[in-house]
């Protein structure tokens, strides 16, 4: 045989299999993700990759798990990262202008509340294991499944468990969708609610688990509403970086041991880099929109990827505590995250 074409081999071609498996579920889960019924409903590819996921692996997927296994771990971390970073051209350091110091510091006050209240709850009053408090904490304070999947290096959290934090931004964030804009309905026709349409949105951003369902959310009341909650949302992602690195410094701090050092998220820092340039509108802005749809299909091959290697029967044994702690995170965005946009937007 040749020894050229033999040093042009591929490296690992023990990961196709499993990498053409995730990219076969990412595309049908994109594909699906289109369809006006699901898109109206703000149901997301990368929640219909991870549900795919979780019906193959359960059925088929264990009489290929011995070729696949390979991909499908590669997807699940290698990709993953890679998505996280391109995550970044999704956002510019503009978007922090169009809301002000304002909406920042509603972002960060909802995060940081948000998310101390899940550790707070989930370890010490329901008794959950730590990891899935904190990644039910990361999905519910900032931006739903990517954060989950973002937040899960760090964690360093079972495949059940990301599974379940998951779950719990598809129930609740579905419900907040819906909930919301009937809320807001309600209160202008009995005279309290005390925001217009912008401060809707900037409520609805700042609260709201996924970025679809904000969307969904903003327009159920108005197109400014929208814009409004997207911008909110989408400064809320930005702080998704230094969220990664904070958690990292305080998980190292918890063990034991003077060799403990803080695991470093490089991706994270991918991420800031990738808005940074971003920011800078050096590539045309198709360019970018491909870029974007490439890191939409990375995500979704992460997420297929966990959903394979996550076992239904876990699911059911981690009970009903971690959907309480999800119930409890959801009342406190909706009732403490108004209070925090009403005290913000008093104070400034």
């Amino acid at each position: 045989m040749n020894t050229a074409l033999q040093g042009h081999a591929p490296a690992h071609p023990h990961r196709l299999p499993g990498l053409l498996l995730t990219a076969a579920i990412a595309m049908l889960s994109l594909w699906l993700g289109t369809l006006p019924w699901l898109q109206a409903h703000g149901i997301s590819a990368l929640t219909l990759a991870i549900l795919l996921g979780i019906a193959l692996g359960n059925t088929a997927y264990g009489r290929l798990a011995p070729r696949a296994a390979a991909g499908v771990g590669f997807s699940k971390a290698t990709l993953l990262r890679a998505g996280i970073v391109l995550y970044g051209l999704r956002l510019t350091v503009q978007d922090i202008g169009q809301v002000g110091v304002a909406g920042v510091l509603i972002d960060a006050l909802v995060l940081c509340s948000t998310f101390a209240l899940a550790w707070w709850l989930g370890t010490r009053v329901l008794g959950l294991e730590r990891n899935t408090a904190l990644l039910i904490g990361a999905g519910s304070s900032i931006c739903g499944a990517a954060a989950v999947m973002a937040a899960e290096p760090v964690v360093k959290g079972r495949a059940e468990q990301v599974a379940i934090a998951v779950a719990t931004v598809v129930v609740f964030g579905t419900l907040a969708m819906f909930l919301y804009p009937l809320l807001y309905q309600w209160g202008l026709h009995a005279g309290w609610m005390p925001l217009d349409e912008t401060g809707y949105g900037v409520f609805t951003g700042s609260t709201v688990h996924e970025v679809a369902q904000v969307v969904a959310a903003g327009r159920a009341v108005s197109q400014p509403a929208a814009d409004a909650a997207v911008i909110a949302k989408m400064v809320r992602v930005m702080m998704l970086a230094p969220f990664l690195v904070c958690l990292s410094a305080l998980l190292a701090r918890g063990r034991q041991g003077p060799r403990s050092r803080i695991a470093v998220p490089w991706f994270a820092f991918g991420f800031i880099g990738m808005v940074g340039f971003n920011s800078l509108q050096l590539l045309p802005a198709g360019l970018v929109a491909a870029l974007v749809e490439l890191d939409t299909a990375l995500l979704a091959m992460a997420m297929a990827a966990l959903g394979l290697t996550t076992h239904v029967s876990a699911l059911r044994q981690a009970g009903p505590r971690p959907m309480l702690l999800a119930a409890l995170l959801a009342a406190w965005l909706l009732g403490g995250g108004l209070l925090i946009n009403l005290a913000v937007r008093a104070l400034s």
